[in-house]
């Protein structure tokens, strides 16, 4: 159920997965990430959902908002890509890269790898995410579609060579 009471759809894709759902899977949330709402993305976790972020660990989709409301106040101008590396079942493992930049206008790369376990209505359990930050030059930068989702046309992790 929502806070408000109402009982929650499902979140297709659902599990068990296979390469076009795990890829729509990690597209849509791709997407949603690219939002920066933390509501609407923490609506794709359960209520109970555990997460590791970086050194972070905690549960819940308060939690969850809390920490994107942090995350994308940190991270300005964050555009992501995320490419499915591995699938199973209710689990699929992805490799991801943002850029943003901080409050002084520095620019990063985050490089990562997440690790997800579904609920059988396609809401997501698990996160697991390592991830490192690497200084780039403005000029450096590959994601430069205007904020919001990535164009479709607009190449994937493996195609930028990343």
């Amino acid at each position: 159920m929502s806070p408000s009471g109402a009982v929650e759809a499902d979140r297709p894709p659902l599990p068990p997965f296979t390469a076009a759902t795990a890829a729509a899977k990690a597209r849509g949330a791709e997407d949603a990430w690219n939002t920066r709402d933390p509501g609407r993305v923490a609506l794709a976790y359960t209520p109970d959902s555990r997460w590791r972020n970086r050194s972070e660990f905690f549960s819940g989709r308060e939690a969850v908002e809390a920490f994107l409301t942090r995350k994308w106040a940190k991270e300005r101008e964050y555009r992501l890509i995320k490419e499915v590396w591995a699938f199973t079942g209710d689990r699929i493992a992805v490799r991801f890269s943002y850029e943003w930049h901080d409050e002084a206008g520095a620019w990063f790369r985050s490089y990562g790898n997440e690790n997800w376990m579904f609920a059988g209505d396609g809401r997501m359990a698990e996160r697991h995410a390592s991830i490192n930050d690497v200084p780039i030059a403005e000029a450096d930068r590959l994601f430069r579609w205007p904020l919001g989702l990535r164009p479709a046309d607009h190449p994937g992790l493996t195609e930028l060579g990343l």
